[in-house]
């Protein structure tokens, strides 16, 4: 919900990019569902043939999520995965076009009343997920049957123009989005939070100095404090969500119980602890859809230090 590709580049290529996206937006959902559900999973069979750096690493990544799996078994995670990635994207770009029962059909959840409470005794409520399965679909729920509006965060992505685009098309879902910049939007999302809202962060990666470290599948990695810090300084609810699919056309999410705040410890000693417990969270729910972690980047920080290692 926070998230989205980043594409660095410039001149004909960032034209070529946002073209893409802007031919995926206008063309994909015109075409009949089930043209457009082969045509992605055709894609994602040739995307995964190539063996490019970012199946490699998807790959790299799930053998950490199923350290007992084969090579043939890790391969056919990482095509499940491909297709799981290819479906994300064919249903974001057809999603503006869904009614309200569409939404509602096509995401079954478990937990939803941990949410709705936080929400109706008036505190704010913070949502935190992993890249799994399709969070914009789960946002577009949120926005649509639960008619909760909600704030996020989006990553700057180039050319400004594809930044755009991603903007506006998750404010027709519902959604306000601020930039990552820093102080500034946490400051908004506090604001939010302690006027009873809800903000929503995609929070499993986080490549930067102020990233929290984590243990991880039994490694370290680091992710964003942004969430425990917010929970810490406004009082909000903290909830842990993930998602799968599981061959249906229903995505299946679960809210997870809060992290709470440790009643002692310094400020860095409890954003630690409850980063460590949304990681957690996280894993249990990776684990039960290895193929359905968009992760195809590097996370843990022995693969960012070891740079012949495809990205």
């Amino acid at each position: 919900m926070s998230d989205g590709p980043g594409h660095p580049g410039s001149g004909l290529r960032d034209r070529l990019t946002d073209g893409l996206y802007g031919l995926g937006w206008t063309a994909v959902k015109k075409l009949p569902e089930p043209a457009a559900r082969t045509l992605f999973r055709t894609l994602a069979d040739q995307v995964w043939k190539r063996r490019g750096k970012g199946v490699l690493r998807l790959e790299s990544n799930l053998a950490r999520v199923v350290p007992d799996a084969s090579p043939a078994r890790l391969a056919e995670l990482s095509r499940a995965g491909m297709r799981s990635y290819m479906r994300y994207w064919m249903e974001s770009f057809r999603l503006p076009t869904w009614s309200p029962a569409r939404i509602r059909a096509s995401i079954d959840v478990t937990g939803a009343h941990r949410l709705t409470d936080g929400l109706d005794a008036g505190r704010g409520v913070i949502l935190a997920l992993p890249h799994l399965a399709n969070w914009d679909l789960a946002g577009a729920w949120v926005t649509t049957d639960l008619k909760v509006p909600f704030t996020t965060v989006a990553e700057r992505l180039k050319p400004e123009t594809l930044y755009d685009r991603f903007v506006a098309y998750r404010e027709g879902l519902g959604m306000e989005v601020l930039p990552h910049s820093g102080g500034a939007a946490f400051g908004t999302l506090a604001r939010r939070l302690r006027a009873g809202g809800l903000v929503c962060l995609v929070a499993d990666r986080d490549l930067s100095a102020s990233g929290v470290e984590v243990t991880f599948f039994g490694d370290t990695a680091r992710m964003p404090a942004g969430p425990a810090l917010l929970a810490q300084q406004t009082g909000a609810l903290l909830l842990p969500v993930t998602l799968g699919y599981d061959g249906t056309p229903v995505m299946k999410a679960l809210i997870h119980p809060p992290v709470e705040v440790p009643g002692s410890g310094s400020r860095a000693e409890r954003t630690s602890s409850m980063t460590q417990a949304l990681a957690d969270a996280f894993a249990v729910g990776i684990a039960d859809h290895p193929e359905d972690w968009h992760m195809l980047q590097r996370l843990w920080l022995a693969d960012l230090e070891t740079r012949e290692d495809p990205r």
